[in-house]
């Protein structure tokens, strides 16, 4: 027998490692098991967002335990939050374990909230540990009790007698030792409060003095997120705990928004995926033909808003549904099938009911099919070339962990990126400075076609959109999308421009639903380098340049950086690692987006010939500024 070798372990272990963390320190010592993710603002899944969530989750338990009608959201200087409802208010005597004790919360008896978005006792006390400063008042019986805490900590107990009407109001700013150089945008606040409004019809939310408010529920959703005119009128149906809308329109894919008890289901679920099968099942049964389901969903647009008794999300983001029935009783029929049942029977109702909406369906539903069969051929073959292809030696340098993975950590899934380059030397420098884990490169061969106006057949037989279709595995819509963030990263000179134009046109054309969800973004690179002896700053922009300057002290060495390419691996790292600046490319009604690739990518060559000589001075004014700098 072989003699073992004394293994000799690398540091002590006693009693002393044992240690106990109280449930604000564990929140704050793992973040990511309670928010998701952290990140800066800059981003609609960050951190703060989620901590804003949480107290609203609360007050608009209230409202639907019909307990107060408004809500009053403030933001100060883009970082300190106070949420203001008019419900019972939290009971005061237990309002320090409330919102600082883990498990602790009004919200497992059923009895008094039974289809509630938090019911975990997790949500506020996580903002409480994440905060650098949360205060909580509690106005109930002509008195009203605040408490302060600082990173979890308790500070200050008072209670003193009020006029205010009763309820609770929060007040809380992130902590920026957390969540580095964090504001909040405004626009991704909106759009949250938005989605609050329409799914709790008489509720009013306001936001700065700014009102939201629903009459119409998911009708007045749809309304506003379709971003093309409707093929027929939205269809809007109703059913104890259960909403639906849809119509469709001429766009590609397929677009769902999806709810559960009031919570935006970002990722979906066991009610999206029914919603899914079951509007195609039922269609197809209407029209007793054999259609297949793809030609019936191509430019579906639709919303879902289900409510579950005590519902269990896939993470305590609550972005995906995993209930897989509609309350704990074991005679609980499963969700498939209360959607299911309430489609089949809702649904074909309307459709023998209003026979103009079904012709409009039908040439809708016709026209995919003819579309799909002329390029059936293609297809086949761009499909067999994709699998063939190399995509790891020729195009693409993967990364290990995808959005689509069924298992693994849920923030590093949400940090799953895909960076489009341009050239060779830029997604060589991307390459040798990326996280292997999360960033991906997918390495673009000049510039790519103008596919505006075109149909789909040519994302089969352009071998650039074939690839890059394969490798985001979009081809049957963006359910099983494989990186949570596609970044378009090309040179901030006038071909890069014009390439970045060209991939959010071929999304815009194809796959609207990826920017609609969030899901493309714009790298941010710096225009110069400015260092002493002492520090370097990058800067993104002349502003930061000139401040650079005056703040490192005379003669600093200057240099500009004209493409990717010329920046050092070892440089890239501080531009796509946790510091890294992305521009969100968003998409909404008001955009004029039909106008505006009409004007831009569209045949009116003269037109925009004219555009660019009556605006070629300014650019020449711009060199001329920037050589004598």
């Amino acid at each position: 027998m072989e003699e073992q070798t004394p293994h000799t372990p690398t540091a002590d272990y006693g009693d002393e490692h044992i240690i106990h963390l109280s449930d604000m320190e564990h929140v704050r010592r793992r973040p990511g098991m309670y928010i998701g993710r952290l990140g800066d603002g800059s981003q609609a899944e960050d951190g703060i967002y989620v901590l804003l969530k949480e107290v609203i989750d609360n007050s608009i338990d209230e409202f639907r335990m019909n307990a107060g009608r408004q809500i009053e959201v403030t933001i100060e200087d883009a970082a300190t939050v106070s949420v203001r409802d008019y419900g019972r208010g939290i009971p005061q005597g237990k309002l320090i374990e409330a919102v600082s004790v883990l498990n602790t919360g009004g919200k497992y008896d059923s009895k008094a909230f039974k289809k509630s978005v938090g019911l975990n006792g997790v949500g506020v006390k996580a903002v409480n540990a994440l905060s650098a400063a949360f205060s909580v008042s509690s106005y109930r019986d002509g008195q009203v009790r605040t408490v302060h805490f600082a990173q979890g900590r308790l500070q200050e107990d008072t209670t003193a007698p009020t006029s205010e009407p009763t309820g609770t109001c929060i007040r809380f700013r992130p902590d920026e030792a957390l969540f580095a150089g964090f504001h909040y945008r405004m626009e991704y606040v909106e759009a949250m409060l938005r989605n609050y409004a329409y799914l709790n019809t008489g509720l009013a939310i306001l936001l700065n003095g700014k009102r939201f408010h629903s009459r119409n529920g998911l009708l007045d959703l749809l309304t506003e997120a379709l971003t093309e005119e409707p093929l027929y009128p939205i269809v809007h149906l109703k059913g104890e705990d259960i909403e639906i809308a849809f119509t469709h329109t001429s766009q590609y894919g397929e677009e769902y928004h999806s709810f559960v008890n009031g919570q935006h289901t970002i990722q979906g679920g066991t009610h999206q995926s029914a919603f899914r099968e079951h509007i195609a099942r039922t269609i197809k049964e209407f029209y007793n033909k054999n259609f297949e389901f793809a030609d019936i969903r191509n430019g579906f647009v639709g919303a879902i808003a289900l409510n579950v008794e005590e519902p269990m999300f896939e993470s305590q983001t609550k972005i995906k549904l995993g209930s897989n029935t509609m309350s704990p009783d074991k005679n609980s029929i499963t969700v498939n099938k209360f959607v299911g049942d309430f489609i089949k029977r809702e649904v074909d109702n309307y459709l023998h009911r209003d026979a103009p909406m079904a012709e409009a369906l039908l040439q809708k539903i016709q026209a995919n099919e003819k579309e799909r069969k002329e390029i059936a051929g293609v297809t086949k073959l761009a499909r067999e070339r994709a699998k063939k292809v190399s995509l790891h030696n020729r195009k693409l340098r993967d990364c290990r962990i995808h959005l689509s993975d069924t298992k693994g950590d849920e923030e590093q899934k949400n940090m799953s990126s895909i960076f489009l380059t341009e050239g060779d030397s830029a997604s060589g420098s991307i390459t040798k400075s990326r996280d292997v884990n999360t960033q991906a490169v997918f390495s673009l061969r000049g510039k790519p076609l103008n596919c505006y106006g075109l149909s789909k057949k040519i994302v089969y037989e352009n071998e650039e959109f074939n690839l890059l279709q394969a490798a985001l595995n979009i081809e049957e819509g963006i359910e099983n999308l494989r990186y949570n963030r596609v970044i378009i990263a090309t040179d901030a000179d006038v071909d890069g421009m014009h390439i970045r134009l060209l991939l959010v046109t071929f999304f815009l054309q194809f796959f609207p639903e990826l920017i609609k969800k969030g899901h493309v973004f714009i790298l941010q690179t710096p225009l110069f380098r400015v260092r002493n002896k002492r520090e370097t700053r990058y800067c993104y922009s002349e502003e930061e340049r000139l401040r650079a300057i005056e703040e490192l002290g005379p003669s600093p060495e200057i240099t500009r950086f004209k493409g990717l390419g010329e920046i050092s691996h070892d440089e890239f790292r501080h531009f796509i690692g946790p510091d890294i600046r992305l521009e969100p490319v968003t998409l909404r009604k008001t955009d004029q987006v039909k106008e505006l690739l009409e004007f831009y990518m569209g045949k009116n060559t003269m037109e925009r010939q004219n555009f660019i000589i009556q605006n070629l001075v300014v650019e020449e004014d711009l060199v001329e500024e920037d050589q004598a700098v």
